[in-house]
């Protein structure tokens, strides 16, 4: 197969169908294929990136190897297809003005009016065949965020109008739409299908395949109607029923066709079906998973979005360990030394959970402490690893005003402090940690041997670090400094080795969990959690 193909996956009627499932779902049928597949996100609002989102805005933020903050969806292709996304994955209307903008200041259009159409549909263009020139993917899938009909979306389904025209046979169109079930009448419909469908082809795309998300299972007399009413072939009208989790997607996708639908569009041979022999064996294990183990989360945002990389990744982590992950949300505003134990009580393991900013930080530490003082496995990501060090610091070290200088600038004991490089610059963005970086793990620790190797790679998205010269302190009072950045000296990885598990880690491990590869610190603090469990 020599050029790239592309797939373009458009939503209608509502959004939250999850365009996101079906386009990690596609890239994973078709690498089970033998194809080489890439996926990316095109979201129609203008920020440049959801690194200033508030999660209750977009969910969580994504960060890719190479640092880019993207749209959480990114983290649906990595965990389903285990493919590396790039900063080239995902693209906001944001960042395409920008691109477009800054041509024009450097003269780039030769004094050309500058218009949607043709400047910043080319622009659109050209980052959708970006991946596949410069890879040369046999697959390059495009997944639009919104629902066709928004305002935002207009210049994405001109270009993508446009690319179809020009590729021809080398593109298809996936058109996925909600069929409501009226319980009054007993039905389900199929009129808000047949108007989303009409949006799309008057702004002159015809879908090749549609997939219809459902509560309800649909007949092949609707499917035919749906066939009949919107110019789409019988067997490319697919439906995408409710399933018990989102990983029994691909496999209900897959024996319905979906991907043969699609090669059949490309004119491609269709072959054997793939088997999906570890997909399958991962969803035995899950369905076969009776007993529960209960984990905590302790965070601020009571939202499933804002933490769900790091839901899949205990979910995961369940799964090997042939256990339910059962999570509970508890609000660290809501945590004070009266309730802590009533709070946290039930479960067997807690996390304390990412995030930026002062508000609920005196319930993470709050909790960090009867955890540790009680024995209960812990994970702390990020901020959460932050807020172990400083509950250390407090009621260990004796420093009782020890604090972090993004929540207190006048801190006599800053044992979490910005980096001096980072002090002078004022972007937002700027002054983060973002991406992966190395570290080292010290040999004899607990993580050296979860891990099994010295050397690791973890993805970071932080501004403020642990601050080294209290480094000796701490490793002398029982906390060590077991992980750290070859090149910066920085501590990356704390961990308490009297305890049955207590570790911080200062990057965010779930970036790199997916379901044929689950991490290994997620997979042995919930096996931890299961053994807390029985004791």
């Amino acid at each position: 197969m020599a050029e790239t193909k592309y797939i373009f996956v458009t939503g209608g009627v509502v959004s939250s169908l999850g365009k996101g499932i079906i386009s990690s779902s596609i890239g994973k049928l078709l690498q089970a294929r033998g194809y080489n597949v890439t996926i990316q996100k095109f979201d129609p609002y203008i920020n440049i990136d959801p690194g200033t989102l508030n999660p209750y805005e977009h969910g969580e933020c994504y960060v890719t190897v190479d640092g880019m903050e993207t749209d959480l969806d990114l983290g649906h292709y990595e965990r389903f297809t285990d493919i590396k996304t790039t900063k080239a994955n995902s693209l906001t209307t944001g960042r395409i003005y920008k691109a477009v903008i800054d041509k024009e200041r450097r003269g780039d259009y030769l004094g050309k009016t500058i218009q949607v159409v043709p400047h910043i549909t080319d622009e659109i263009k050209r980052n959708v065949k970006l991946l596949g020139k410069k890879y040369n993917y046999d697959f390059v899938i495009t997944e639009i965020g919104g629902t066709i009909g928004d305002i935002e979306s207009a210049p994405y389904m001109e270009a993508i109008r446009q690319l179809k025209w020009e590729l021809g046979k080398k593109a298809v169109c996936v058109h996925l739409t909600y069929v409501p079930y009226l319980k009054a009448a007993g039905e389900v419909k199929t009129k808000p299908t047949q108007h989303s469908v009409k949006e799309l082809q008057s702004v002159g795309i015809q879908p090749d395949i549609l997939v219809l998300r459902t509560e309800m299972h649909l007949g092949d007399s609707i499917r035919k109607k749906v066939a009949a009413f919107c110019n789409v072939d019988f067997d490319c009208v697919i439906q995408s029923e409710d399933m018990p989790s989102i990983y029994e997607v691909p496999v209900g996708m897959q024996d319905q066709g979906l991907d043969t639908a699609i090669l059949r569009k490309f004119g491609e041979p269709v072959g054997e079906k793939p088997g999906l022999g570890p997909w399958r064996k991962f969803l035995e294990r899950r369905n076969n998973a009776k007993e529960e183990v209960h984990i905590g989360l302790v965070g601020k945002y009571d939202l499933q979005d804002a933490y769900k990389s790091i839901r899949e990744s205990l979910y995961q982590a369940g799964t090997y360990n042939d256990r339910k992950t059962v999570l509970t949300f508890i609000n660290s505003e809501k945590i004070n030394n009266e309730n802590v134990g009533e709070m946290l009580a039930g479960q067997d393991g807690i996390v304390i959970c990412p995030g930026f900013g002062q508000r609920g930080i005196e319930g993470k530490i709050i909790a960090a402490k009867y955890t540790r003082t009680h024995d209960i496995p812990t994970f702390g990501i990020c901020l959460g690893m932050q807020m172990m060090v400083i509950e250390f610091a407090r009621n260990v070290l004796g420093y009782a005003d020890a604090n972090s200088r993004e929540m207190d600038e006048k801190t006599p004991h800053n044992v979490i402090d910005i980096m001096e490089e980072q002090k002078n610059i004022t972007n937002m963005g700027g002054t983060m940690r973002l991406g992966a970086y190395e570290c080292v793990l010290k040999q004899g620790s607990r993580v050296m041997d979860i891990y099994g190797q010295t050397l690791i790679q973890e993805r970071h998205r932080h501004r403020y670090e642990f601050n080294n010269d209290y480094q000796h302190e701490y490793e002398r009072c029982g906390m060590q400094c077991v992980g750290k950045n070859p090149e910066s000296d920085l501590v990356e990885i704390v961990e308490i080795p009297g305890l049955k598990w207590y570790i911080g880690t200062q990057f965010h491990p779930e970036y790199q969990s997916t379901v044929l590869h689950p991490h290994p610190l997620f997979v042995d603090f919930v096996k931890h959690s299961i053994e807390n469990q029985e004791k």
